[in-house]
């Protein structure tokens, strides 16, 4: 079945939802509920004093076996779904008690539009645009699986509704995979499991999406950076600083202020200057590059950056660190001669490809290529204005994918302002993609900050610009890896990467002899010297995901040797300590997956 269809599908089993809340709770007051990529949702006031009782009703997921049981009654049914047009004053006169109804109607009456109604049965309807299958019949398997708050168009300044969450799938089969690996993403939710491996938290009073890092979770951090840094240097990157704000005008001169201020911070006047927290770091790179002039032999430059960058996300959609405020981006911009932009793509797509096998993610599986294409139809001056640039920017980004034969798919109107791109879409552990980071291709901001370069006639040319990010911010990466490894990470990564028991009070001596010999190699190696069982140390150590657990005792101080013990209750036997050396040494070098 296709995915339109498993949407409609979707939007379907929401109507009957909503539908079935409103039998129900007579009086409830519902706002709104999309289908989703995976399901569906609906949100409903719950402030709403039902007219049964006068009184509000707490909904809880304890509701779900009843909303269901209506639910499935009215599958049965088998009621047709009818799809009408009316006029704005009718729609208010359908929905005349419904205050977020209404809000939708005001929209749709500024736009200009005509409100579209779909029917179930003769008893209920809803403003909808759709799309929904012919019948009620036609939804298939269907399930309810979670409840929670969410603002009002998720903006925290308005009120909080209740949020119920659904899907449904042609066949129960279907739902019940969907099930089994949902409840799989729950164990490797990163943010219960950045919790409980003490690796981030979060704090109200420092403000909401601001990650503050732990000592284990910074080691990541500075394993990513570190990694990424060294590799960008090896192939030719200038590895820069600059600031992480800037005058208004400066993103002005970009263009970006018109088309990010309802995501930027806002101004701060400071002496007689507007500035501003950046929001991307592209407008500071140019600075660099006009610093002083250059030639066409010096091209490509390509200037690097662990750039924190801000934005302003609603509360509603943060979400532990895949969507923060604050973030650091492995930024880069290239600035090139247009005849060197295939080499310097496909040298980028070969560094995200280095780096992406690094941290065991397989192409085709763990992401796949995006190619995001301009509008030429958009009608809401989204897109800079020159058709024969953006035909030539795009026709470059599609033969290089072509040519790599890289696992990839096109979306019109997913593009930048200033030009097309290749977005890297991450699939997480419940088989959602996300874009994890991006390789843009630019002709507009070589115009507007006259980006040249002297030519070999001795004139002067406009260069073009590629925006690139090599393992995208390294929050969202973090939280994809956490994620993958369900925070068994591989030994390079991890932030303790093997700890010594002794097995007696009396072997303490020797295990602090074995961890400083290990530690002087520049592993990362704890100690328990607690005075707990030889049992409980070992569990503790793999609940922590500690990929080597090295215990000693009375034969390994008399034989001067180390037990060694791999994650999973691997027993790799008895070795010298140079052994185990040379093993864990070879496997941070190669940064091999175990």
């Amino acid at each position: 079945m296709n995915e339109k269809t498993v949407l409609a599908m979707r939007h379907s089993a929401e109507h009957v939802l909503h539908h079935v809340m409103e039998k129900l709770y007579p009086g409830l007051k519902a706002a709104m509920g999309p289908a989703t990529e995976d399901g569906f949702y609906f949100d409903f006031d719950p402030s709403t004093r039902f007219a049964r009782s006068g009184q509000a009703h707490k909904i809880s997921e304890a509701d779900f076996p009843k909303i269901e049981k209506v639910m499935a009654e009215i599958i049965k049914k088998d009621l047709p779904i009818v799809r009408k047009e009316i006029s704005v004053s009718q729609a208010r006169k359908l929905f005349t008690s419904n205050q977020y109804k209404l809000e939708w109607l005001e929209g749709i009456e500024k736009r200009k539009g005509k409100p579209i109604v779909y029917w179930v049965g003769q008893d209920f309807v809803d403003l909808c645009a759709g799309p929904h299958v012919s019948s009620t019949g036609k939804i298939g398997s269907f399930k309810l699986l979670s409840i929670a708050g969410a603002y009002w168009h998720g903006d925290e300044k308005n009120k909080m509704l209740v949020r119920i969450y659904g899907t449904a799938f042609p066949t129960q089969a279907e739902l019940d995979d969907y099930i089994k690996r949902s409840e799989e993403a729950k164990k490797r939710d990163h943010r219960i499991i950045g919790q409980n491996l003490n690796l981030f938290v979060f704090s109200d009073l420092v403000g909401k999406g601001l990650p503050l890092f732990t000592e284990k979770g910074s080691i990541i951090r500075r394993e990513m950076e570190r990694f990424i840094v060294d590799e960008e240097i090896k192939r030719g990157y200038h590895h820069v600083y600059t600031p992480d704000l800037a005058k208004v005008d400066l993103f002005r001169k970009s263009g970006h202020f018109p088309y990010y201020k309802d995501t930027m911070y806002p101004i701060m006047k400071i002496d007689e200057e507007e500035l501003i927290l950046r929001p991307m770091t592209c407008p500071h790179h140019f600075q660099l590059y006009l610093s002083r002039p250059h030639s066409y032999r010096e091209l490509p430059i390509r200037y690097a950056e662990l750039a924190k960058q801000f934005r302003y996300e609603k509360s509603g959609e943060l979400t532990g660190l895949m969507r923060v405020r604050c973030f650091c981006l492995a930024d880069a911009h290239i600035i090139a001669r247009k005849d060197q932009a295939v080499n310097e793509i496909n040298s980028v797509l070969d560094l995200i490809e280095f780096a992406a096998t690094a941290f065991g993610l397989e192409k085709g599986s763990d992401y796949r290529y995006q190619l995001s294409l301009g509008d030429k139809s958009d009608d809401n001056k989204k897109y800079y204005k020159d058709d024969k640039a953006w035909d030539f920017a795009e026709n470059v980004l599609r033969e290089v994918l072509k040519k790599r034969k890289a696992p990839s798919f096109e979306a019109t109107g997913e593009a930048a302002f200033y030009g097309p791109k290749i977005d890297i879409q991450m699939k997480n552990v419940s088989g959602q993609e996300n874009t994890a980071f991006t390789v843009q291709y630019d002709f507009v901001m070589p115009k507007r900050f006259n980006l040249t370069y002297t030519d070999s006639d001795g004139k002067d040319k406009e260069a073009i610009v590629i925006h690139r990010s090599s393992i995208g911010a390294i929050e969202r990466m973090m939280a994809f890896l956490i994620e993958k490894y369900a925070g068994a990470f591989p030994v390079w990564l991890a932030p303790v990467q093997a700890i010594v028991v002794p097995i007696a009070e009396r072997h303490v001596r020797y295990a602090q002899s074995q961890k400083s010999k290990v530690k002087s190699q520049n592993i990362r190696i704890e100690i328990d010297e607690r005075n707990e069982t030889m049992q409980k140390k070992i569990k503790e150590a793999e609940e922590q995901k500690i990929p080597y657990i090295l215990i000693v005792g009375d034969r390994e101080e008399k034989e001067n040797t180390i037990s060694v013990r791999g994650r999973g209750k691997k027993n790799l036997g008895t070795m010298k300590p140079e052994e185990f050396i040379k093993r864990i040494k070879s496997e941070i070098e190669e940064k091999r997956q175990i």
